[in-house]
């Protein structure tokens, strides 16, 4: 006799248990022999419709006991909250700001690094997904694994199953040799799908699969090979709008999407930009075997108030640019002309910029400006002044500042390195 589950009265934890028997169910149909093969595929299809159900309401049980919590975080600066990433030893290549969307995708990077769960990124083109699933590698208990890249969009699309699965010998014409696929080669790490939404349906289909059993076939074989390789995937596209017009799967949207993370754009974390320019001049200074390059007044002004249509990418490129074709100091005219002439360049340039005269706590406007981009520049100036003052007041002792001002050192370095300032400078000379 078959016994009913009322879904809406079931906890977290009997989901979990729901999901066992419902997995129990699907491998004795898998191998049932008294049933014929269709019949097989339309139980086992109802059972995967169960299984995803059971997903989402698990999920939004979850959401509904982790809600209460939320204010808590919000109320706390968004300074505290990038500076507990820092002390907890978060590893990130490369710089953040105090960006909140971007320290509230960080913070959700730190909670699901050390599960297996998969993860979905989306972000505009350029704005380091791919960063962000090696942070997610990087923290979590798979680091000492392999880490897979592969670029969804750059496989043909009769090749993909072969890709990501690998072949036998013998499996078609050209298949000299067996091939491990992007799967096997992932074993014990991550393997990272960039342009999920390039994926064609017959590739979703296999991809499927292979979240459901954790299990691969190769072309041309009937062995089924276990694996074990964490997935995260990234898109710069709305899935949910392609599933709506059948060009992705919901299903397969649902499975990768247990952890949806969001990177905001360049122009909506500005505070990096600064940070992102001393990072990148000091890496292309290493790079071409340099000194670093050292850019002009305008030039930084400029840099700091572009849009970045291309992102952190975009910031990148440029910032090498500028290290291989100027010498000591880049000015603007070493800039591309694709920059150079674009309206919000052309807006900010030097004969139309504002002067400012900070010193003397008086504001003359050559131009329209934010009052928003005042208050941003004026910050910035007290900032600078209140860390050239402390470090006279501890002759140069970054350890001694850090220890009176309660900041993590780590971060104070990243601030002196922002504005320019060397503790060196302010130490007494020896005589």
């Amino acid at each position: 006799m078959m016994r009913t589950v009322n879904l809406k009265r079931l906890s977290t934890a009997s989901y979990g248990g729901l999901l066992e028997r419902v997995e129990f169910l699907r491998s004795k149909l898998r191998w049932s022999s008294s049933l014929d093969r269709t019949q097989i595929e339309i139980l086992l299809d109802l059972c995967t419709g169960l299984r995803e159900e059971v997903l989402r309401l698990s999920r939004m049980e979850r959401q509904r006991q982790i809600e209460p919590l939320t204010p808590t975080r919000a109320n706390r600066s968004q300074a505290e909250r990038r500076q507990g990433l820092v002390e907890r030893n978060f590893i990130f290549e490369g710089v953040f700001g105090e960006s909140p969307k971007l320290l509230e995708t960080l913070e959700i990077a730190e909670k699901v690094a050390p599960t297996d769960l998969p993860v979905l990124i989306d972000g505009e083109s350029g704005t380091g997904k791919e960063l962000m699933a090696k942070v997610i590698h990087v923290n979590g208990k798979r680091s000492k694994g392999p880490f897979i890249s592969v670029n969804c969009g750059a496989i043909p699309h009769d090749l993909v199953e072969s890709e990501l699965f690998g072949y036998v010998k013998g499996a078609f014409t050209g298949a000299v040799n067996d091939r491990k696929g992007k799967f096997e080669a992932a074993h014990g790490g991550t393997i990272f799908l960039d342009e999920i939404g390039e994926l064609p349906l017959a590739g979703q289909v296999k991809l499927l699969r292979v979240l459901q059993s954790q299990e691969i076939q190769k072309v041309g074989s009937d062995k089924i090979i276990e694996i074990d390789a964490r997935i995260v995937a990234a898109t710069n596209q709305n899935l949910m709008d392609m599933a709506s017009k059948g060009f992705f799967r919901e299903d397969l949207f649902f499975r990768l999407s247990i952890i949806h993370v969001s990177l905001p754009p360049l122009r909506e974390r500005r505070d990096e930009i600064p940070l992102l320019l001393e990072y990148y001049c000091d890496e292309a200074a290493e790079k071409l075997e340099r000194r670093p390059v050292q850019l002009s007044p305008r030039l930084r002004q400029l840099l700091e108030h572009y849009a970045y249509p291309g992102n952190i990418r975009e910031l990148r490129n440029i910032v090498y640019r500028l290290s291989c074709l100027a010498g000591d100091t880049a000015d603007i005219v070493h800039l591309p002309d694709t920059v150079r002439q674009r309206r919000d360049v052309e807006a900010i340039t030097p004969t139309t910029a504002p002067s400012i005269n900070l010193d003397e706590n008086v504001i003359r406007l050559d131009s329209e400006q934010a009052l928003a981009e005042i208050k941003k520049i004026a910050s910035n100036h007290a900032e600078k002044q209140y860390l050239q003052k402390a470090l006279t007041g501890t002759r140069g002792n970054v350890a001694e500042l850090a220890r009176r001002t309660g900041m993590n050192r780590s971060y104070l370095q990243m601030l002196l390195k922002k504005h320019g300032l060397s503790s060196k400078d302010f130490r007494p000379a020896v005589t």
